[in-house]
């Protein structure tokens, strides 16, 4: 119902539904249409991540965590955090609503999308709620058990870079061997 009722208003916002003026009606705005990503059964219903958004969601969660330790170190003047610290931190970062995330179709590939990554076309429906935060949320916890606490706190340190080298781009990451965004196709040569 939520995604539908986003969907609504956006469309509803850019059909110009705005009162007549003294002199009759106002001059006819250019048409835009924009509709909701079609997702298919495995992306509305599964428990798991897409594969095809593996990349962008550790890119969204390498973000929130660093976000939340960018918080904590603040709070004691960029100092590093004690253990126990740093892993409620990490709880904290995995286990919060991670509503603002969700997915979008451009140029007909879905892409997962929120805070910490990059921006799309600002004429776009992003369907949200759902399955996405759960998901989000699963395979963040993921990441913590996997590579540790200690190791992500380690590589937080360093910088996002590292930290999102470490989740994302290491050799088993989701983004392993993965450009921001694939080439387009290119052109069959004939060979003579």
């Amino acid at each position: 119902m939520r995604p539908a009722l986003a969907a609504w208003l956006v469309l509803s916002l850019l059909g110009g539904t705005g009162a007549q003026d003294m002199c009759g009606d106002p001059p006819a705005a250019p048409s835009h249409s924009v509709s909701a990503p079609q997702l298919s059964p495995e992306e509305r219903l599964s428990p798991h991540m897409p594969e095809s958004l593996l990349c962008d969601a550790c890119h969204a969660i390498a973000f929130q965590i660093e976000e939340q330790l960018h918080k904590a170190e603040g709070k004691v003047g960029k100092k590093a955090l004690k253990e126990s610290d740093y892993m409620e931190v990490l709880e904290r970062s995995c286990s919060q609503d991670w509503e603002s995330y969700g997915v979008l179709e451009l140029d007909g590939e879905k892409r997962l999308s929120g805070p910490g990554l990059p921006r799309h076309q600002p004429l776009s429906v992003m369907v949200s709620g759902g399955p996405w935060p759960s998901r989000l949320s699963k395979l963040c916890h993921g990441y913590v058990g996997e590579q540790g606490e200690a190791q992500i706190y380690g590589a937080h340190r360093r910088g996002p870079a590292a930290l999102r080298q470490l989740l994302c781009h290491g050799d088993k990451g989701p983004c392993a061997g993965r450009k921001d965004r694939p080439d387009p196709p290119k052109a069959l040569q004939n060979e003579l």
